[in-house]
């Protein structure tokens, strides 16, 4: 007779799921107390994913203030199909990405036209199974902050986020092909900085 064991990871996120229904609900009544606690359960990650996304502290700083802002006027909108987790994490997004398409420099990253992306694609292999690590522990994220714009945006969505490049095309309003070259450029980026990084190690010892 087998039986099915629940791992304690398994009750934590049953603890977070239940906390989370209990706080939407009584932030649906209007309990600002209920905000507050969406913020302390979240708040670090979603900091960490408007960071990741601008690459700038107080940019996202504004961002994640304005996240939650987001989630008090439209949490109406949040019907329960999802974990409120994931809506609460897409409305980041959105708000992080519309953010930043309003500086000036937004397109000033993009390299090539799309054309040329999709040819570059040809003599690339893209691996779209790709884990979220814990990225402050590995080093990468100061790396990642200085990534050019467009190369960070779509490497945080599709390897940190797990977006898959055709919902990153639409949301950036860019071809698939785009997304998965500008991956491909954020990952090499990233290679040279870690591989510079141990070069300067090496010498200093």
């Amino acid at each position: 007779m087998s039986t099915n064991v629940i791992s304690p990871a398994q009750f934590k996120g049953q603890d977070l799921q239940e906390k989370d229904d209990l706080l939407v609900a009584q932030l649906k009544r209007g309990q600002q107390s209920a905000l507050k606690g969406i913020y302390d359960t979240h708040g670090k990650r979603i900091y960490a994913l408007c960071f990741r996304l601008s690459g700038d502290k107080e940019i996202a700083e504004d961002i994640c203030q304005e996240v939650f802002v987001q989630v008090w006027q439209k949490i109406h909108n949040f019907r329960g199909d999802s974990k409120f987790s994931t809506w609460l994490y897409s409305v980041a997004s959105n708000v992080a990405i519309s953010h930043l398409r309003k500086q000036k420099s937004w397109w000033r990253s993009w390299f090539g036209s799309a054309e040329q992306n999709e040819a570059e694609l040809e003599n690339i292999e893209v691996n779209d199974e790709q884990t979220n690590h814990d990225l402050s522990r590995s080093g990468l994220d100061k790396h990642i902050a200085n990534l050019p714009e467009q190369a960070r945006m779509v490497f945080v969505l599709f390897a940190v986020e797990g977006w898959r490049h055709e919902e990153i095309g639409k949301k950036l309003n860019i071809a698939v092909g785009s997304s998965k070259a500008q991956y491909h450029r954020a990952k090499q980026l990233l290679q040279q900085a870690l591989n510079n990084e141990e070069a300067i190690t090496g010498a200093s010892r």
